[in-house]
């Protein structure tokens, strides 16, 4: 089902000029004997209303006038839900000519149509002030001028389409149309591409009077190099997502389809979600290719940035942007941007920095098959080892570290990390980061809580969330926002002591007190730990991020600290924090369904 609402039905090239209205060509243009009855009924009939789509919103007009051709608008208003097998091909060329190629006011805006359980969209472009510039400069007699007003790249889709996928392909038929355009205005390579399919098509309608009925499109395709560009644009669109064009062999169209290639399952990742992840890109995160340095290298363009070359060459999944841009020498801002740039295009994904206390279990959309494909590849990557037998390892969560094995041989953990890296690349891995929340248990529950007693590792996803009634939520008013390098402890530090005289420690106190419930204060204040001087700071400074929103790797970049100190500092305070265990919001909208 994905595969039919992120594809187009077809891509349509129509014109306006001083022949008229003019589907150029259709693709694909094979045709059902079915089809062909039901085209020549709605050629001879027109419709009853009209659903067009303006930038302002949609207006509809009723009691379209059978007589007049430029009048053959329609939505049938049956529903959406209607199977249609033949898509587009149940309309006209002279029907689809007659409604896609639109009146000069709406050129250089979107266009959306939708007929029955049809969508079109397209960028329709005027050509009539370029054409004036070409005559001006160029006064010799012997240029003939052209006749084409406007043109419009339309791509069908199915009426139900995500609203994201037909933003995306009217941004792919705008781009067209400036490229079309540009050469229109350099060469007239639009006008002799229309020349070359009109005079295709009269030779073929004069060859179906005395032979039968042909499909000129058929004829065109091996003659016109916009036809064929069109075509490989359509068949990318439904296979790899990637369009990549070289209009006149002249100016390059690059396009991804996010729907194809940000997909888990049988479902993708809406461009927004992907949009959303890519601006929460931190230093502290690292790039992972999808492929090898030599083939990434090999798909770039001629004319790419070299500071893209240079990224891709000292990328490594055990290096951080930060390192990454040192490496590479690039800015840092730089390095976020060309990162983006590889996560969109499916090139890469961001994950954590690959360490021995990374902690990673089985992904949920993981294919687990004994004969799978992906077996069959890690078997030859990896001879010494099977996937099934490897992802059982991962059934529950588990840290790299107790991979390790002191009495094995050196070369193991290099081995093991690739073999990390593989599933990574994969998505059969996802990663599992700890979160810290502040939650104070009622006064009249205070007395039945045991948790004081229970070890800290013991308690790690222990305790769950999902009662908020008998929990109490802090809620300091630092903050949310994150900085994108690392600060220094010691401007960040603020002591809280309840006895304290210094004016820096009555602040503090006064900060803190003020963000939170008399509860949460009487609880914080009671814990043995607070009595210490150095740990009350300490847990200050950090309660901003006792929320539930910030995970241990990023705490401990944020302030400077060791995995060690965080978790004797959490042991300490187990009484008000709980702990949980979850994936990182920035990384898993590439590896887990979206609800």
């Amino acid at each position: 089902m994905m595969g039919e609402n992120t594809s187009p039905i077809s891509v349509i090239l129509v014109s306006s000029g001083s022949r008229g209205n003019k589907l150029l060509f259709r693709y694909p243009f094979q045709r059902t004997p079915e089809a062909q009855s039901l085209q020549t009924k709605l050629s001879r009939s027109c419709f009853d209303n009209i659903l067009y789509w303006y930038p302002d919103g949609y207006h509809q007009q009723a009691h379209v006038n059978p007589s007049n051709p430029r009048s053959c608008y329609a939505l049938n208003n049956t529903g959406d839900n209607t199977e249609d097998p033949d898509g587009d091909s149940k309309f006209s060329d002279v029907i689809l000519a007659t409604i896609l190629a639109t009146k000069s006011d709406m050129c250089g805006k979107k266009f959306e149509l939708k007929i029955d359980n049809v969508r079109f969209v397209g960028h329709p472009t005027l050509l009539q002030h370029a054409l004036c510039q070409v005559s001006k400069t160029d006064p010799s007699p012997k240029r003939e001028m052209p006749t084409m007003i406007l043109f419009n790249v339309v791509f069908a889709l199915r009426a139900n389409a995500d609203p994201s996928v037909i933003n995306c392909l009217h941004n792919l038929s705008r781009r067209i149309a400036i490229v079309l355009q540009h050469e229109e205005r350099r060469c007239q390579y639009l006008t002799r591409e229309a020349k070359l399919i009109l005079a295709i098509q009269d030779e073929v309608s004069a060859m179906s009077e005395n032979e039968g009925p042909q499909s000129p499109f058929h004829h065109i395709l091996p003659k016109s190099k916009l036809a064929r560009d069109l075509k490989e644009a359509y068949d990318s669109l439904c296979t790899t997502g990637v369009v990549r064009l070289h209009i006149n062999n002249w100016l390059e169209v690059s396009f991804c389809l996010p729907h194809k290639i940000h997909c888990v399952g049988a479902n993708f990742i809406p461009p927004e979600a992907i949009e959303r992840s890519l601006k929460s890109i931190r230093p502290y995160h690292a790039l992972l290719l999808l492929k090898d340095e030599k083939s990434l290298l090999n798909e770039l363009p001629l004319d790419c940035s070299p500071a893209l070359v240079r990224i891709i060459k000292s990328a490594s999944a055990v290096k951080n942007l930060q390192q990454l841009a040192q490496d590479a020498d690039l800015a840092l801002l730089q390095v976020f941007q060309l990162a983006a740039h590889l996560v969109y295009w499916g090139k890469a994904i961001i994950i954590y920095p690959l360490c021995e206390n990374n902690v990673y279990m089985l992904s949920p959309n993981a294919n687990v098959g004994l004969y799978s494909s992906l077996a069959e590849q890690f078997s030859h990557q990896f001879p010494a080892h099977d996937l099934p037998s490897v992802l059982s390892k991962f059934s529950l969560p588990v840290s790299l570290s107790e991979f390790k094995n002191p009495l094995s041989p050196p070369g193991q953990e290099p081995h093991l990390i690739q073999m990390v890296i593989w599933m990574l690349q994969r998505r059969l891995l996802i990663q599992i980061h700890t979160f810290v929340c502040l939650l104070v248990p009622p006064k009249e529950d205070a007395a039945l809580s045991k948790d004081e007693d229970t070890p800290f590792a013991a308690r790690v996803g222990g305790r769950s969330l999902s009662t908020p009634n008998a929990l109490s939520f802090g809620s300091p008013t630092s903050s949310d926002d994150m900085t994108l390098t690392s600060p220094s402890m010691d401007n960040s530090s603020a002591e809280l002591l309840p006895g304290g005289d210094s004016p820096v420690n009555k602040r503090a106190t006064e900060n803190l007190l003020a963000s939170l419930t008399q509860n949460e204060r009487e609880a914080i204040l009671n814990v043995p730990a607070a009595q210490n001087q150095e740990d009350l700071k300490m847990f200050a400074r950090l309660l901003h991020y006792f929320r539930g929103r910030h995970h241990l790797e990023e705490i401990m970049y944020n302030e400077n600290m060791r995995r060690s100190q965080l978790l004797m500092l959490f042991d300490k305070f187990r009484s008000v924090l709980v702990v949980t265990n979850h994936e990182d919001p920035v990384i898993s909208v590439f590896q887990s369904v979206l609800p």
